[in-house]
């Protein structure tokens, strides 16, 4: 067989397997920890240590070796979940926990525990466990115990697997130390379970998920087989009741105190030496109200409330006690998100913060752009005291550090590179496996409009300058960023540009990196606004792409992407001729809870901004060929979205094709469907564009 780039990105899981990741570097800066897969083609990530003294690279836990006797792919249906959410698409080891000298690291795969002591590791064998049920295993502090989740329940374990539930109880709709289907899916919050600084007690979080929707997800190619039942907290609808409670080693518990009723939404935790501070958001998302945690009684008191007209953005790393005089969160000021230590912001305007990486008293050290680069994603250290900023990362790309006493890790992707580089104090480049590109990208950035939509054109390698048709591939929605200065996110695009398109992909409203304004201006509108920006930038495309032939446009995206490119083609079909619509949302009201209110509000209490944005209502109007893909197993955005859209169609007499993938979730990580699922686009849009 033909080794094409459909079948490299679809391999290499676009192209992200073999690299250097989930890097962790020790106090002392002796030590980076990082997981890595042999090449490029291969998803088992094994634990490896670069020995910063000794210039040396080691692998300290080789997962094929650990499991050479037993089935590796023994997982359960929980583990598989919170895969799902994380959006891991990778094998053995994942994720890994250290203690807090790095001195140890533990991991569970496969449902089973391991611990490595950075030279070798070895199985902690726990008496009597069901087979493949122990997931996000986390090591205290001192290195002395191992705290994990088993089906619905908090474990403890010390070194020799002796093993104490310190956490849960038998209904089966409750869980303890597993973070609720919101949180991880919309919080960016994936734990359940936080080790105090004293390594002598766990806050750790309780679910009822009873009060919420239940939804079944089947196989029809397998009608034999039972559907699967899940927990589905649709917007309008009830949401998991959450609590909070400190547990001591031997199960002791002492639940904390807050509003639940006002503020049902537990964001985030964050237990540092000067203390445990929890962020709890209201239902409409205006207040996020920081409350200091007295870890004897249970009871809280509030340090700061942030108030937002839209909502308040949740960035992660924060909020947190960095000194027991001093509160960091993040919060909008000047139209820009900053960092604020006790209400004072200590970044710039022109800096808009998207994340906290560590902080001290002393200083912050934070990921962000320069609102007029959106592009460009860099590392910033912020003095607390003189709010003096210097830069840690350089030249244009999209960086990302990690730090540990002198020592500094820096993975970077530039357009001038097709691959990312991962360097130890700008001196060592960690060993990248992963496969170079096929292709080249020619790539070329503008700012379009009045607006200055930030925009990337694709076009094939030596193009002679004549008529090509358009091909828009956006996202296009909150919180993802399509147009970056990385080659790596061009691949695909540069494929379709390969097969003689000009591909545009623009990051209109609602995109991040803009400031504040621009990402509210989806507030009650989801659809409205995201559209206009699409065809702002095609009115304007020849100015940049004179080859562009904007008499044959057709629009592609999957998810937020899939759901703008069915909006095009069902409202502007005078400016969109063709579409691909991959997991799209088609009604809003069959969204989750978090999400959706966020933008739309409470379906209950206004149901116009739904209205707005639904496709459902559209149906009638379709004119222009529209290919519907969904995967059956998707518990994110689910198949009854495209299905009820299908029907919509089907009742208004508009024809239209469904491509629907059986056992396929919202990542779809399957090789064979991966490939084959961009030369089945590739055909529809040369069949709808009268492409020869």
């Amino acid at each position: 067989m033909t080794y094409t780039f459909p079948r490299q990105f679809a391999r290499t899981q676009r192209l992200t397997l073999g690299e250097p990741r989930n890097v962790v570097v020790s106090p002392d800066g002796k030590r980076v920890l990082f997981l890595r897969s042999s090449t490029g083609s291969d998803s088992v990530n094994s634990l490896w240590l670069y020995h910063v003294e000794r210039n040396s690279e080691t692998c300290i836990a080789d997962i094929r070796t650990l499991l050479s006797q037993t089935d590796s792919h023994n997982e359960s249906p929980e583990e598989r979940a919170r895969r799902e959410r994380a959006r891991e698409g990778a094998a053995g080891i994942v994720s890994f926990s250290c203690d807090a000298d790095v001195h140890h690291a533990v991991f569970a795969v496969s449902g089973r525990l391991f611990i490595c002591d950075m030279t070798h590791a070895r199985e902690i064998v726990i008496s009597h466990p069901a087979p493949g049920t122990i997931y996000d295993a986390r090591i205290s502090g001192d290195g002395k115990h191992i705290a994990y989740v088993r089906g619905a329940s908090l474990f403890v374990c010390d070194l020799d697997g002796n093993e104490k539930r310190i956490a849960g109880e038998s209904s089966q709709n409750v869980t303890w130390g597993v973070a609720e289907f919101v949180a991880a899916e919309e919080m960016n919050r994936h734990r359940g379970f936080w080790w105090s600084p004293s390594s002598n007690a766990l806050a750790v979080e309780r679910v009822d998920n009873g009060t919420i929707s239940t939804i079944s997800i089947s196989n029809p190619a397998q009608p034999t087989e039972s559907p699967s039942t899940r927990r589905y907290p649709f917007a309008g609808t009830n949401n998991a009741h959450t609590s909070l409670h400190i547990v001591d080693l031997q199960g002791a518990s002492t639940q904390v105190v807050w509003n639940n009723a006002d503020f049902e939404y537990l964001t985030s935790v964050q237990w540092t030496a000067a203390g445990l501070v929890i962020s709890v958001m209201s239902r409409d998302q205006k207040l996020l109200d920081i409350r200091k945690v007295d870890t004897a009684s249970g009871e809280t008191v509030s340090l700061h409330v942030e108030r937002d007209d839209h909502w308040v953005e949740l960035v992660p790393g924060g909020p947190s006690l960095i000194s027991e005089q001093q509160l960091l969160w993040c919060g909008d000021r000047n139209g820009a998100r900053a960092i604020l230590v006790n209400n004072t912001p200590i970044t710039p305007p022109h800096i808009q913060v998207r994340g906290v990486i560590s902080a001290t008293s002393e200083h912050v050290i934070f990921s962000g752009n320069l609102i007029d680069q959106p592009r460009e994603l860099h590392a910033w250290k912020a003095a607390i005291s003189s709010h003096e900023l210097e830069p840690l990362t350089h030249g244009a790309g999209m960086h990302s550090i990690a730090i540990g006493g002198n020592t500094t890790v820096i993975r970077s992707a530039t357009m001038q590179n097709q691959r990312s580089s991962t360097l130890v104090n700008n001196q060592h480049e960690l060993v990248n496996n992963a496969e170079t590109c096929m292709l080249e990208v020619n790539v070329s950035f503008h700012e379009i409009g009045s607006r200055k939509i930030n925009t990337a054109i694709v076009l094939p390698h030596h193009h002679d300058g004549s008529a090509l048709p358009v091909l828009f591939d956006p996202y296009g929605g909150p919180h993802a960023q399509r147009v970056v200065a990385s080659s790596m996110a061009y691949a695909s695009a540069q494929w379709f540009a390969n097969q003689g398109f000009c591909v545009v992909i623009a990051d209109g409203s609602g995109t991040p990196g803009r400031g504040s304004q621009w990402e509210r201006e989806v507030y009650h509108d989801l659809a409205t606004p995201v559209l206009n920006d699409q065809i702002e930038v095609l009115r304007h495309l020849r100015e940049f792409a004179p080859c562009a032939d904007t008499s044959r446009v057709a629009i592609r995206g999957w998810s937020f992407g899939g759901y703008l490119a069915a909006l095009a083609v069902l409202r502007a079909p005078e400016h969109f001729h063709a579409a691909v619509a991959g997991a799209p949302v088609t009604d809003w009201k069959l969204y989750d809870t978090f999400y959706t209110e966020r933008y739309l509000g409470h379906p209950g209490q206004d149901a116009s901004s739904y209205e707005i944005s639904s496709l459902l209502g559209d149906a009638h109007l379709l004119s222009r060929p529209l290919l519907l893909v969904h995967g059956l197993a998707d518990d994110n955005v689910l198949a009854a979205h495209s299905l009820e859209l299908s029907t919509a169609l089907l009742h208004a007499g508009k024809p239209h094709e469904f491509l629907p993938l059986v056992g396929v979730t919202h990542m779809t990580p399957q090789e064979v469907v991966a490939e084959n699922l961009l030369l089945h686009q590739l055909d529809f849009l040369r069949r709808s564009l009268a492409l020869s």
